[in-house]
């Protein structure tokens, strides 16, 4: 069974920093995109970054570039996700996924899902 479990979503403030883990299990992950999409209430799910789980190639959406970097640790099945100066629009609900194939920033494109991990931002 695949699993992705995401942690290290909280409250913080504008301007602050958080670093969101998501711990893969149930098989090898050579040849997957990895990424974070995040939902906030009433909106659609959005593409946020991916990695390519072999080959470390990095995707962003436009509103993250130079405040989020995205990393794995091979050894140890996870991915990461550094934020930086946030901001109270990045409120929302935040999700790891991975996929096989297709276009990185599509959510359709994705297999396996977590549950989410909260990140709300403060003004």
């Amino acid at each position: 069974q695949v699993q992705l479990v995401e942690s290290g979503g909280g409250l913080v403030q504008a301007g602050g920093s958080l670093r969101l883990s998501c711990a893969a299990s149930g098989r090898t992950f050579s040849g997957y995109t990895m990424g974070w999409f995040r939902q906030a209430p009433g909106k659609e799910r959005e593409f946020v970054a991916a990695i390519r789980w072999s080959g470390g190639a990095t995707y962003y959406v436009d509103f993250v570039k130079g405040r989020a970097t995205i990393s794995r640790d091979i050894a140890k099945n996870t991915m990461y996700l550094q934020m930086n100066r946030l901001e109270p629009e990045d409120t929302a609900v935040y999700y790891c996924a991975a996929g096989l194939r297709g276009d990185t920033y599509n959510p359709r494109m994705y297999n396996y899902w977590g549950q989410g991990t909260q990140v709300t931002v403060s003004s």
